[in-house]
């Protein structure tokens, strides 16, 4: 049986995707979906050695699958991974649960907070020459599909995981 999640969280590398998670899903009582999470469950592995070992292309099939699943759990919190999005299965996935009532909130950041948040020399294999010139340019690339995605937008910059919690909880129209 499909359902449809109440959340479910987009954005970059570094913005605090799965600690956002974690935190709305404890104040809801609700099921929690980390989809890169679940890609290492799945694969028993962590993502850094999937991608060394076999490469981009794997990771992103297991990753559409796992991203699939999780949309699938109703009433659930859902994090996805930063790139989950450009992949096009992904894409339509994510628009068929705001169509469905989900709510898409992209949490964004500046390199800045990024670079200080994962250091930005952490196992990040997308971003592993050059680092922040790397995120910029992810961001440039990804940047425009977040913002389609999203029905709310939650900036992370200098604030505290329970001040982004709250206003994720208020796109929800809960109280925090």
């Amino acid at each position: 049986m499909s359902g449809t999640p109440l959340l479910v969280l987009i954005g970059p590398p570094g913005v605090g995707k799965s600690t956002v998670a974690v935190a709305v899903a404890d104040v809801l009582g609700a099921p929690l979906r980390d989809t890169d999470s679940d890609v290492e469950n799945t694969v028993g592995r962590p993502i850094s050695e999937i991608f060394v070992e076999e490469g981009e292309q794997t990771f992103r099939a297991a990753e559409a699958a796992a991203v699939a699943d999780a949309l699938a759990a109703d009433g659930a919190v859902v994090c996805l991974g930063g790139g989950a999005v450009m992949t096009p299965s992904v894409d339509e996935g994510v628009t068929r649960a705001a169509e469905q009532g989900a709510k898409v909130v992209m949490l964004d950041v500046g390199i800045a907070d990024a670079a200080r948040r994962i250091g930005l020399n952490q196992s990040r294999p997308l971003l592993a020459v050059n680092p922040r010139a790397s995120w910029i340019a992810m961001m440039q690339e990804r940047r425009p599909t977040y913002e389609r995605l999203a029905t709310d937008v939650v900036d992370t910059a200098d604030r505290s995981v329970e001040d982004v919690v709250a206003d994720v909880l208020a796109t929800l129209g809960q109280g925090s």
